[in-house]
């Protein structure tokens, strides 16, 4: 456990062992909560009971345990809410990628039809004009080099 650290500080709570409100699901490894500024209905969070930064610093078991809790959530909301249709899953690693918790955690979006104009590309539209990879490409953007 990390001082100042909010998502330790849910593990710490006396509450957490009888029902902290936020949290929806305890495992060896792992709880589960709900996002507290969601992308959409259900947007939930995978994290480590371990205080690690990162989820490049989860041990191998930990890895089979998170690919087991993701299932299971994917699962647990489409039964919770029909109108979902499809999901992003991500991770932000290290504060330039926009990490802002310094506690590994794992975004799981649900997502439904219609909720964006063009779903194309996915995650890939955190870069604006880069997301459509069918239409037309900006040989600007599509530039090989990757050094810069």
């Amino acid at each position: 456990m990390e001082l100042n650290c909010p998502f330790c500080e849910i593990i710490g709570n006396p509450v957490w062992m009888t029902g902290f409100r936020r949290i929806v699901s305890k495992h060896d490894s792992f709880f589960v909560i709900r996002d507290n500024y969601p992308v959409s209905k259900y947007h939930t969070l995978i994290i480590p009971n371990r205080h690690v930064s990162d989820i490049f610093d989860l041990n191998g078991q930990e890895l089979l345990m998170l690919h087991r809790v993701l299932a299971e959530q994917r699962m647990e909301l489409v039964q919770l809410d029909n109108t979902i249709t499809g999901f992003n899953v991500g991770f932000n690693s290290g504060k330039d990628a926009g990490q802002t918790i310094d506690h590994a955690h794992v975004h799981l979006i649900p997502r439904r039809k219609g909720d964006v104009k063009d779903p194309t590309g996915g995650i890939r539209n955190i870069f604006p004009d880069k997301g459509n990879y069918k239409e037309e490409p900006n040989p600007r953007l599509w530039k090989r080099d990757y050094n810069k």
